[in-house]
């Protein structure tokens, strides 16, 4: 190695932590301007008995305004049973598959799949029931509270 090539290559390595550090630097974000939570710091609730987990993201869903709020279900044939809201409410499928039913009968193998990227409005006071089958699914709930639910299944 020629003597000169060693000052060369200090000087590319202090110019590339220099970008590095100028890049950091640069992606610091106003908060009076821009709130946000990365993926491992959105506060994810514990996994109820039916399989889901909830996590709101803005507003509150028992109180009167507007809300969103994460869902995800686990795997494993878990589901919700029949019930309703009060309020209509608008879903975005995150992530995997999504399955829906509707009516006051319960019965998995008669959902509808909704895979990533679909959108569904669960109308005020229509019975509906959902749930994952063999993949965890994220879902964006959004909606005006309180997000109440009322059991309508018929046995």
């Amino acid at each position: 190695m020629k003597p000169t090539s060693r000052p060369w290559r200090r000087l590319t390595i202090l110019l590339a932590f220099t970008a590095a550090t100028g890049v950091a630097a640069a992606a610091e974000l106003n908060p009076a301007a821009v709130a946000y939570k990365l993926p491992d710091q959105i506060p994810w609730g514990p996994v109820n008995a039916a399989g889901a987990q909830n996590a709101v993201v803005v507003g509150d869903p028992s109180k009167p305004g507007f809300y969103m709020v994460y869902n995800k279900w686990t795997k494993g044939n878990h589901f919700s049973r029949p019930h309703f809201h009060p309020n209509d409410r608008y879903i975005v499928v995150l992530q995997g598959t999504w399955w829906v039913g509707t009516g006051p009968k319960f019965d998995p193998a008669s959902t509808t799949p909704m895979p990533a990227g679909s959108f569904v409005t669960h109308f005020a006071k229509q019975i509906h029931w959902d749930g994952a089958k063999d993949e965890d699914t994220i879902l964006l709930i959004m909606g005006e509270g309180p997000a109440t639910s009322t059991a309508a299944e018929e046995k």
